[in-house]
C-alpha cells in the first residue's frame, strides 16, 4: 500500500511524518512567547488569520533547544490536531515520497523521546524512515515524568 509521507530533519535525524495530517510547510517569522506553557511550546504565531501554537520538536523529543532560537525563518510544518492548529519546528523540511509498506515494529532502542512519538519504521524511495505521531509531538514529554 503506497501513500505519501513528509521527510522532514529533526535533531539532525532524517524522520517522516503522514502527509494525510500535513496542512502546509510554513516560515515561522515572528514568535509570541507564552509565559508558563511547556517547555516545547515556543510561542504562539499567526498564519492567514489565525493563531497556531509552535511547538519546538526538539524539546518535545528531549533533545534540548535548536542551534537557533525559533521565528525569523524557522521551518515548520502545520498540523491540525482536536480542532486547533500547530506548527511543528523542524531542523528542515526534506521532501515528499511515497511510503512502500506499512510501518513495521522498530528494531532497536531509539531513545525515550523518540520511542514515545514513533508510529514505526518505513521503507520509502529513500531509505527507511522512522514515521512519527504528531499529537504525540505536541504532547511533549510526560509531564510526571519531568517533575519526578
Amino acid at each position: 500500500m503506497n501513500r505519501l509521507i513528509l521527510v522532514v530533519i529533526i535533531g539532525g535525524s532524517r524522520v517522516a511524518l503522514p502527509a494525510a495530517a500535513v496542512e502546509s510547510v510554513v516560515e515561522i517569522d515572528a514568535l509570541i512567547p507564552v509565559p508558563r506553557a511547556a517547555p516545547h511550546v515556543a510561542g504562539l504565531s499567526a498564519l492567514r488569520s489565525r493563531v497556531l501554537t509552535v511547538i519546538d520538536c526538539r524539546r518535545a523529543l528531549g533533545l534540548g533547544a535548536g542551534q537557533t532560537s525559533p521565528g525569523a525563518g524557522s521551518e515548520a510544518v502545520v498540523v491540525e490536531i482536536e480542532g486547533h492548529h500547530y506548527a511543528l519546528l523542524v531542523d528542515v523540511v526534506d521532501d515528499v515520497v511515497d511510503a512502500l509498506g506499512d510501518p513495521e515494529p522498530v528494531p532497536l532502542a531509539l531513545g525515550e523521546g523518540w520511542e514515545r512519538v514513533a508510529l514505526g519504521l518505513v521503507q520509502s524511495e529513500v531509505g527507511p524512515l522512522l514515521l512519527i505521531d504528531a499529537a504525540a509531538l505536541v504532547n511533549g514529554a510526560d509531564l510526571r515524568a519531568i517533575a519526578a
